[in-house]
């Protein structure tokens, strides 16, 4: 069977297997293991387990749907009483130029169920919250340029509509990869992958402004979808941080986004668009006029935008292609966009677009700076994605503008490459990224144990060269209990990493974080998204080693150092509030512990407020 078929058959046996007390056990024992949440999040509707469908592939692309299975009928119930639309196909898009997609049937395969098949997700943690923009399916309208205020990547369709995904990609291979080691009833890709719905990135937030649907559907019909948005944060000092600096900060940024369906505008480009994104920003941040922090921005938007009116951020075009198992980028982008990223780091302002040692790299283009670039991404099993790419490595303070490109001069050649392991466990099938990447920068950096001393003295120190830099990523997050949809935003998640780059090449080297990102904390408020993250950055040994010397024989440190540095650290939480259609409100609050990375600033404490508007 060729590898790029559209046909999948279950992988492994295909014989029955019953639910036996036991196993049951076990999964009750995981799933309190792993979070004591409020045992409503993990009861069904009268107490009794009801069955919802796994998406399994169609034996042949244009099959009708078979007579309901004994399972599936079970399934079909379920959704019944659960009181949503029935959501055991996966939607499909229509030909282009229909005012909508259609959903094409995918049956259960009979004799395929396992326990977690015949089970099925909890209908409670399924049903949909009332102000969702995702419609029934389960899967948003295609193309989307982006559902929710937290950047997530426009969601393209497949190249041809009887693949088995529209949403994501469609696995080379049949099997799995480390999740075929998990025990049957904890693996929900055990015998099948899951359907669309399950691998949207957000939840989604929808528009401020309804009355342009009709008006965004029909240029969506002939191929063209856009966002635009308004991003405003304001962080106030009121404890510690650089003597007589109490005050507020206001910061705050406007986005357009489009994407260019150009399957739509012709039936000969399937798979292909274009992908475009400016912004503007403006304002003042927080950490180095008022916290003395010069290494973490405090404040997400305030960097890299060089107070232009419309800053060019991407430039580039997608293609889906090998029945959907291969999708190709190449133009001009943010790194960020693609590596070292998701929607969960991105609800934290630190984080955002990515963890701050990534940042310090100019090999690592963070968003909103942008550079040219290609990467390719496929799935190799169900259960992992991975990604490779080749990038021009300019200076950060290259091209501020984003539309200068004769201005950038090229240093060297950024080669990353990130693998992921995504796990769905247990009946309510929850995700879990366990992402580990890696880059290699071709370009020769200055040794920072001379980024202090006079250049006269820092060139004849022993062991001082110039060399290449290596970045290495952990980033790991894992679902512990779903509410709200099947999106994988929908439930709360444990989240922890670390990034490692050489030290000879960087102010920070190190970075680790954890910390947890809730929803449904309040009853009825199953959209709001409570956070906390703890972050520690250590200073790289080469940078304070220069400090060092300096001190010694006399040397200024300059203006924006306080002593020798060392290491800080900063808390997070924010609660998010899904206030109206098209509307976040975000309170904020955030203690950084060593200001600086010395001991000579008092910590800082702070608090504010995000706004997000979706137009």
């Amino acid at each position: 069977m060729s590898s790029h078929s559209t046909s999948r058959r279950p992988w492994g046996g295909a014989r029955p297997r019953t639910l036996t007390a036991l196993h049951a056990g076990y999964a009750s024992l995981a799933v309190a293991t792993l979070w004591p949440l409020p045992a409503a999040f993990a009861q069904t509707n009268g107490g009794t387990p009801a069955a919802t469908p796994v998406q399994t592939q169609p034996a042949q692309a244009h099959s009708a749907r078979p007579p309901a299975t004994p399972a599936q009928a079970m399934q079909d119930q379920a959704l019944q009483t659960a009181g949503r639309p029935q959501a055991s196909t996966a939607p499909t898009p229509a030909a282009h130029g229909a005012s909508s997609r259609a959903a094409s049937p995918a049956p259960v395969k009979a004799g395929a169920a396992t326990e977690i098949t015949v089970i099925g997700p909890d209908p409670a943690a399924l049903r949909r919250p009332p102000n969702t923009p995702i419609p029934p399916s389960g899967v948003p309208v295609l193309p989307s340029p982006g559902l929710a205020t937290l950047g997530i990547a426009p969601i393209m369709p497949s190249e041809s509509r009887h693949t088995a995904h529209q949403i994501e990609l469609d696995a080379i291979s049949e099997g799995e990869g480390p999740s075929a080691l998990l025990p049957a009833w904890l693996d929900a890709q055990r015998h099948a992958d899951l359907d669309d719905p399950y691998y949207v990135p957000t939840a989604g937030t929808g528009h401020l402004v309804p009355q342009l649907m009709p008006f965004r559907d029909r240029l969506r019909d002939k191929g063209f979808t856009f966002t635009f948005s308004y991003k405003g944060e304001m962080m106030g000092l009121f404890d510690g941080g650089l003597p007589g600096q109490k005050g507020t900060s206001y910061v705050h940024e406007l986005t357009l986004q489009g994407t260019f369906d150009l399957g739509r505008m012709a039936p000969s480009l399937n798979g292909w668009s274009v992908h475009a994104l400016v912004l503007e920003r403006a304002g003042k941040a927080i950490q180095s006029t008022r916290a003395g922090e010069y290494y973490v921005a405090l404040q997400e938007v305030y960097s890299l935008s060089g107070n232009v009116a419309a800053h060019l951020v991407d430039m580039y075009a997608e293609k889906k292609m090998r029945h959907n198992t291969l999708d190709v980028i190449f133009g001009r982008m943010s790194l960020t966009h693609v590596y070292a990223t998701s929607p969960l780091l991105c609800s934290f302002m630190v984080t955002c677009s990515a963890p701050v040692a990534l940042k310090q790299d100019p090999a690592f283009s963070v968003y909103p700076k942008a550079t040219w670039g290609a990467r390719i991404r496929l799935r190799p099993t169900r259960d992992t994605a991975l990604q490779v790419g080749a990038y021009s490595v300019d200076t950060l303070q290259d091209n501020p503008s984003g539309w200068a490109w004769g201005a950038e001069n090229a240093t060297g050649l950024t080669l990353p490459i990130e693998f992921t392991w995504q796990p769905y466990l247990t009946r309510n099938r929850l995700p879990g990224h366990y992402v580990i990447g890696y880059a290699h920068d071709t370009t020769r950096y200055a040794d920072k144990i001379g980024s202090v001393l006079p250049a006269k003295i820092a060139a004849h120190l022993p062991g001082t060269r110039s060399a290449p830099a290596d970045i290495f990523w952990l980033e790991t997050d894992q679902m512990v209990y779903r509410l709200g949809g099947r999106n994988e935003m929908a439930g709360g998640y444990l989240m922890a990493g670390y990034i490692h780059v050489t030290p000879r090449a960087v102010n920070l080297s190190d970075e680790a974080y954890a910390g947890f990102s809730l929803v449904g904390l309040i009853p009825k408020r199953v959209t709001d998204r409570m956070g906390v993250l703890y972050s520690w950055y250590k200073v790289s040994d080469r940078r304070r080693e220069s400090q060092v010397l300096a001190m010694e024989q006399g040397y200024s440190l300059g203006s924006t150092i306080h002593g020798i540095q060392n290491s800080s650290q900063v808390i997070e939480a924010y609660y998010g509030i899904d206030a109206a259609p098209g509307v976040l409100i975000q309170p904020e609050f955030q203690y950084m512990i060593h200001p600086g990375e010395t001991h000579n600033i008092p910590n800082a404490a702070m608090m504010g407020l995000k706004v997000v508007a979706n137009l």
